[in-house]
């Protein structure tokens, strides 16, 4: 069977007050066009279809109108919950999605749902164990739904997700491609650059000896940057069809098509999605600035002058698509960018609140304080 992969569309993004819509809007006809050119028995959307819980009205129009092109392309249409997705809100739209031919698992649920048979034009079956994001709070919640044991339920984050992954795996059979799709951030994968912090670190890494040798191939969401993970299976990101933010300029923008049999290992290529409009960061003086070409890139720029009033406004009359204009920290001694490079890996949640507070320019004590007393109240009723 062929499966065509995908993840972290993020639709409803808005970059430094910049709607990405028709970027969005390029970037799923690009998908369309791969799978309607490829003709996958199955696609699989591993979560973060929105960029926010609460996504505005055009955007789900964009998804919507997203899921049923590429359901007319003849493939069936798998869809999970990612962290920036409001799983309850994507299971409200179960119903229209049923009748459309797409499935959609967008929050936690008892195994039997989360366990999906299929089988292709050809004849060959399928089982997919669509697993949605689970935060920690909800670990505990997921292990009564599964029926794990007080000892099990106890374990880490990675020790319940593997727990769960077990669980669904009991309904692979020796005569089916076997298939996991999940939102996770896996020990070893490099991270694209946009992912929110909360989520890829702290208790959220899971080693990929989680996912069971019986999965033909296993298709995640989660990190921008498409890539394979080593592991007792065929493990791989999607990555994001667009790069979200300016720390994923570089990213290769991609889909993954799979071609897999009962029988033969998972042969995967990577599709390359062109890029509706480019992110781009320049640096220079205004001199140095005035001589470059940017095209209809969306620009970061670093501007190596000395801070004045009114140097945002030249800056934004040299490049009109200047989105972000910041001093470049060389030029900074005491400069916060240093501090923010410093290695995020091991901090407490209640350090990196403090860190984001301080970057939005929101810093403030009483709701550090806040915070910690949320946070800590979580930790002992998980516990």
């Amino acid at each position: 069977m062929r499966i065509l992969h995908t993840s972290d569309w993020h639709v409803g993004k808005v970059l430094k007050g910049q709607s990405r819509a028709n970027d969005h809007i390029a970037a799923l006809k690009a998908i369309v066009d791969v799978a309607e050119a490829e003709q996958p028995d199955l696609v699989i959307v591993a979560g973060d279809l929105y960029d926010s819980a609460s996504p505005p009205a055009d955007a789900t129009k964009i998804v919507t109108r997203g899921l049923s092109a590429l359901r007319k392309t003849g493939a069936d249409v798998v869809v999970i919950g990612g962290n920036h997705d409001n799983g309850q809100a994507l299971d409200a739209l179960r119903p229209w999605a049923e009748a459309a031919g797409i499935t959609i698992r967008g929050a936690l649920t008892r195994p039997e749902e989360l366990l999906l048979a299929g089988s292709t034009k050809g004849g060959e079956q399928w089982r997919l164990a669509a697993l949605p994001f689970v935060s920690q709070r909800y670990a505990v919640r997921a292990a009564e739904m599964f029926d794990l044991s007080a000892a099990e339920s106890a374990q880490s984050y990675a020790h319940q997700i593997g727990g769960l992954l077990a669980t669904l795996a009991q309904g692979f059979g020796r005569d089916t491609v076997n298939l996991i799709t999940g939102h996770l951030t896996v020990i070893g994968a490099t991270m694209g650059g946009g992912e929110r912090e909360a989520h890829t670190i702290m208790g959220y890494a899971v080693p990929a000896s989680v996912f069971p040798s019986s999965a033909h191939y296993v298709a995640l969401g989660h990190l921008h940057r498409a890539q394979a993970v080593n592991g007792p299976c065929p493990i791989r990101y999607s990555g994001s069809p667009l790069p979200i933010d300016f720390g994923e300029e570089e990213n290769f923008s991609a889909v993954a098509v799979v071609d897999v049999t009962t029988g033969t290992a998972a042969r995967v290529r990577e599709v390359s999605l062109p890029v509706a409009t480019p992110l781009r960061t320049v640096r220079g003086t205004l001199a140095q600035l005035a001589t470059l070409d940017t095209g209809d890139a969306w620009l970061r720029v670093y501007v190596s002058e000395q801070p004045r009033a009114g140097l945002r406004e030249e800056v934004q009359e040299l490049l009109p698509r200047a989105l972000e204009v910041r001093i470049d920290p060389k030029l900074l001694p005491d400069s916060a960018a240093a501090g923010r490079a410093a290695a995020r890996a091991g901090r407490s949640a209640g350090e990196l609140f403090s860190d984001y507070l301080g970057q939005k320019g929101h810093a403030d004590e009483a709701t550090v304080r806040l915070f910690h007393r949320l946070h800590d109240e979580v930790q002992e009723a998980r516990n």
